[in-house]
């Protein structure tokens, strides 16, 4: 089976429509292949660059990070691979976990309206068609800064058989329409400045983003269970989500605040 088309990222066209004046960004770049493009960033801001407002983009990346240190590849020009810097100093620490939560959001609402598929949230950082995985959110703090760098994979034009695992899947997979990347990119951006601005301004989650998240999630109401670090394993409903992004997992016997971990959607009858 034939590859479809992969039409290269135009850094032109993406500075035209997401940096100032006319876009929320203060840099974007393009880059051909690298490692992971969350290490770039946060190396930059290391060396002591000002990286609040910066995109970084790779056509192709050799060696994305997931949470706990996993790795994966997929081919040059199938994915949507990007990070941005984000300033979180006007912002309590404890809203900063609701950050990659709204990332997940704009991401959501954006393939809704250049895809249109409807997708959900697994907390805390997939997103996911039913039990495929369609893109990856990774956050990290780039200490000792107050500033956050999030990542995000999404799969665009990745075949089944390029898949870096089983249960990922891609736009292409879905039977969406061929989606120029650039036009998925601006929007994911455009959607991401915005939720990021309301995540200022509140401190944290504000009402919409609360509402938009629940309207997402496929993880709350659902039975559960999540392996967390330490080697412990929590089963139950998945409640809520609290004030600092954290998932709240009633166990019938009290309620147990999960603030990272695997999570598993049960059957009924597991």
């Amino acid at each position: 089976m034939s590859s479809p088309p992969r039409p290269p990222l135009d850094a032109t066209v993406l500075r035209a429509g997401l940096t100032t004046p006319n876009g929320p960004w203060r840099v974007v770049d393009v880059v051909d292949s690298t490692g992971s493009t969350n290490a770039d960033l946060l190396a930059r801001a290391a060396a002591g660059e000002d990286i609040d407002g910066a995109v970084l983009l790779a056509e192709h990346q050799t060696a994305g990070r997931g949470r706990h240190g996993r790795h994966w590849s997929t081919p040059a020009h199938s994915q949507l691979a990007l990070s941005v810097g984000v300033a979180a100093n006007t912002v309590p620490t404890s809203g900063w976990g609701w950050l990659p939560l709204a990332t997940g959001v704009a991401v959501a609402d954006a393939i809704a309206d250049v895809a249109g598929l409807r997708v959900g949230l697994k907390w805390p950082n997939d997103v996911i068609v039913g039990e495929g995985k369609l893109a990856g959110i990774l956050a990290e703090v780039a200490a000792p800064q107050q500033l956050i760098v999030v990542g995000l994979g999404l799969n665009v034009t990745m075949t089944a058989q390029e898949a870096p695992e089983p249960t990922a899947v891609s736009l292409a997979m879905l039977g969406a329409p061929v989606v120029d990347r650039n036009i998925v990119a601006t929007k994911v951006l455009r959607n991401l400045a915005d939720r990021i601005a309301a995540w200022r301004a509140a401190g944290g989650a504000d009402d919409a983003l609360l509402s938009d998240y629940r309207r997402h999630s496929c993880t709350l109401g659902a039975k559960v269970r999540a392996d967390i670090p330490g080697g412990r394993r929590v089963e139950g409903l998945a409640e809520s989500i609290d004030d600092t992004g954290r998932l709240v997992i009633d166990t019938g016997d009290g309620t147990v605040t999960v603030s990272a971990g695997d999570v598993t959607r049960l059957r009924p009858n597991e």
